[in-house]
């Protein structure tokens, strides 16, 4: 078991490292529902849509490719430094394309110009430390990894507090001070976006050094190979994205235009208690990705991913059942602004739809060592379809009920079919009977606590302590184990 307690280890410390940056948006929220009207945050969340779509376009694919060319037969020296000159170039394209045509794109999305050079700089930024933080990844330095995301997040959760919050009331308190030239009313959304591009450039002057010490040759052979297996991923990543973000952009679009902006924010505020189950989830799959591609060529393999996916079933049914049943408490401090509450009804569907997804990423350990990343395209490109349509058949009829509800078809489509194809092209034993039990219970368990009980926190406390009483009675050995270390 030793193999597992050293995941659960990396696991947990680069879930800490990834945690956290997500942290800062759920840890932000309550500070920008609190200074902004549900329509200016329903602007901001827009803003973030797009920046996350843009994101995916600058990194194309090339982190997951960096991970399985690393522990490949090609010598990892050429691998790192082809990695780095095609991620440089590529992002200095970019940004002299996308300064050059700021004016338009600023025009075409409908989005104010200062907004879109800020994050031109901010995703320019953040391409350049894709391969430097994939290769600390790679090379098992969770420790080092943890430390450059936690003064990322340090810093710009501390200059969102100041310019949010302390410096206008130090500027009316000192109306003659220098403080009053740095301060402007009503540039709250400009301030966010000054503080995360302050948080990326220390974070690539932190991270520059595998630059400056890494010999930048270009091997055009490696480069093909790499791009070949990282394109069909670049797809995938930009269904993701569209199944995660693209609900607001078309809630924006669809919406009757004076309820569009508030009924976005609404929506994209009770989404962030949602945010544990992602939370978790991304940290499991930082963790078990290295192990995925270092331990694929290992003996019976699939023995071990088998495992894995069991594990996170287990933890990922009791965070469901959690986050619901203490989704009351959990508002009031997540999101302090009952203008947000109507939409809580929410976060119950988009919690179950981040676990499904979370289940995909551990089933999708069969097209990723078998180099067929193309399926993994093919999956997510069919959740986008899912995710489209009806956001767009039932967002006039139902609202931001419909992007709920599209996001867990959408999820529950790819995992069911990732687990399908999986079983024909590279079978994995997983206990399916142990998985449907503790995820239907914790599904059943939720939706009685929520929407029966009308979120009783007495009948839902009762209802946790039964689930987790099951789990210790079948998992007791198990979980022995692994966290009190007895297997040698």
């Amino acid at each position: 078991m030793g193999l597992f307690q050293k995941l659960f280890k990396h696991t947990f410390i680069y879930g800490l490292a990834t945690v956290l940056p997500r942290m800062l948006s759920f840890l932000l929220t309550p500070l920008f529902v609190s200074v902004l009207q549900t329509d200016e945050y329903g602007e901001v969340s827009i803003i973030f849509a797009w920046f996350a779509i843009f994101n995916v376009f600058l990194a194309y694919g090339m982190e997951t490719a960096f991970f399985r060319f690393y522990n490949g037969k090609e010598k990892k020296e050429e691998v790192v430094s082809t990695s780095l000159v095609s991620i440089l170039s590529s992002t200095f394209i970019f940004l002299v394309l996308a300064l050059s045509f700021g004016g338009f794109i600023a025009q075409s999305l409908d989005i104010d110009l200062r907004y879109i050079r800020f994050a031109i700089y901010i995703l320019a930024l953040d391409a350049l430390v894709i391969i430097p933080f994939a290769y600390l990844r790679a090379n098992e330095r969770p420790i080092r990894y943890a430390m450059v995301k936690i003064i990322n997040v340090s810093i710009n959760l501390g200059l969102n507090l100041f310019f949010l919050l302390l410096l206008p009331k130090l500027a009316e308190a000192n109306p003659e001070s220098l403080l009053n030239v740095i301060y402007q009313p009503g540039f709250e959304i400009s301030y966010i976006f000054l503080s995360n591009l302050m948080a990326s450039a220390v974070t690539l002057l932190m991270m520059a050094g595998i630059y400056t010490r890494q010999p930048l040759r270009f091997n055009r052979g490696i480069w093909r190979r790499m791009l070949r297996y990282a394109l069909p991923v670049m797809i995938a990543g930009i269904a993701f994205t569209i199944n995660e973000v693209f609900d607001r952009i078309l809630l924006w679009e669809l919406l009757p235009e004076d309820i569009a902006e508030s009924e976005v924010g609404k929506y994209a505020a009770c989404y962030k208690i949602a945010l544990f189950m992602t939370l978790f989830a991304t940290a499991f799959r930082l963790g078990i990705e290295p192990f995925f591609f270092s331990h694929s060529s290992t003996e019976n393999p699939q023995k071990a991913y088998a495992q894995i996916t069991n594990y996170f079933v287990i933890l990922g049914s009791v965070i469901l059942l959690t986050v619901v049943v203490f989704a009351d408490l959990l508002k009031r401090i997540v999101v302090p602004n009952s203008d947000y509450w109507e939409a809580m009804p929410i976060v119950p569907i988009i919690l179950l739809a981040s676990f499904c997804l979370g289940i995909y990423h551990n089933l999708s350990v069969w097209y990723k060592v078998t180099d067929r990343t193309r399926f993994g395209a093919f999956i997510s490109m069919t959740g986008a379809v899912i995710t489209i349509l009806l956001n767009v058949f039932l967002i006039p009829k139902i609202g931001y009920y419909a992007s709920a509800l599209a996001t867990l078809a959408a999820y529950g489509s790819m995992m069911t079919l990732s687990y399908l194809l999986g079983r024909k092209y590279y079978p994995v034993p997983y206990n399916f009977r142990k998985i449907v039990f503790y995820l239907g219970l914790s599904v059943i368990f939720s939706a009685l606590s929520f929407y029966v009980f009308n979120r009783s926190l007495v009948v839902g406390c009762l209802f946790l302590f039964v689930f987790l009483a099951l789990v210790y009675k079948m998992e007791k050995e198990v979980l022995k184990r692994i966290f009190l270390k007895r297997a040698k």
